[in-house]
């Protein structure tokens, strides 16, 4: 099953030791054990999921979204980015559907991955994004239930970040790719139906926060038309789902503009 390529990777959430995959269980030296669910996944977050998680109806917006090559050349410009990589484990921490985890995957066909992601309905599609990504459930802003220094490439697109876990799980050699907004990233479907900024001083804390690694960068701006029905998607498949009126929207022209941080331990 897919969750094999967590094997060595993965670290029980109780006492941090390593787990190991015994058919459909997971368990620690300490005997801590976790099952597997029926759709691949491992829940290892040891709560209920926030209330801010993506519920099914999200992750089958985004499903659709991403589907429709409308954000292909964000994934595109970040497989470039990694296309030299030697990684032989990558993980994706606020992995959603793992679709950016899975074009890294076809770039790299002797690596490994494993999505992370607090929602149970995103971890249920991510089981079967790719036979070659473990699917768990996690906390990004807490310990994630990974080995000290187990991961040689990281990936973080437009989730949260939690810097001093990726510093841990990062091997000597390991690398950090990190995509977020820039200001003018939907700033014309923002500007119309009032939907949530992008912070202006998230580059500055970036940059503070990244202190000590290698960091070269890439901006990706580009304009592209979307449908109605590509443009209701894109807003119910994030946090606007939470803030804005369900609503079907119009056809809009839709301005994408991001950065790619590749950033190296140093």
């Amino acid at each position: 099953m897919a969750l094999d390529a967590a094997v060595g990777v993965l670290a029980c959430p109780h006492c941090t030791a390593p787990l190991a995959i015994a058919g459909r269980v997971l368990t620690c030296p300490t005997g801590h054990s976790f099952d597997v669910a029926k759709q691949g996944y491992v829940n290892l977050l040891g709560s209920a999921q926030p209330a801010n998680a993506d519920t099914s109806d999200m992750v089958a917006a985004r499903d659709r979204f991403l589907s429709s090559g409308l954000y292909n050349p964000v994934a595109a410009a970040l497989v470039d980015a990694v296309r030299d990589s030697r990684a032989s484990t990558i993980a994706e921490v606020g992995a959603g559907t793992a679709w950016y985890l899975t074009q890294v995957l076809d770039r790299l066909p002797t690596a490994r991955g494993v999505a992370l992601d607090v929602s149970v309905q995103a971890a249920r599609k991510a089981a079967r994004a790719h036979p070659r990504a473990a699917s768990v459930v996690a906390d990004t802003w807490r310990r994630a239930p990974l080995v000290d220094d187990s991961v040689n490439l990281l990936l973080c697109v437009f989730a949260p970040r939690n810097l001093p876990e990726f510093r841990r799980v990062l091997a000597p050699t390991g690398q950090l790719v990190i995509i977020h907004p820039n200001p003018g990233h939907l700033a014309g479907l923002r500007g119309s139906y009032g939907l949530l900024d992008v912070d202006a001083d998230k580059e500055s804390r970036l940059a503070h926060q990244l202190e000590g690694f290698e960091v070269s960068r890439q901006r990706v701006s580009y304009e592209v038309e979307a449908t109605a029905d590509q443009v209701t998607d894109l807003v119910a498949m994030g946090p606007n789902a939470f803030h804005a009126s369900p609503q079907p929207y119009p056809a809009a022209s839709l301005d994408v503009d991001v950065t790619i941080v590749t950033a190296a331990v140093a």
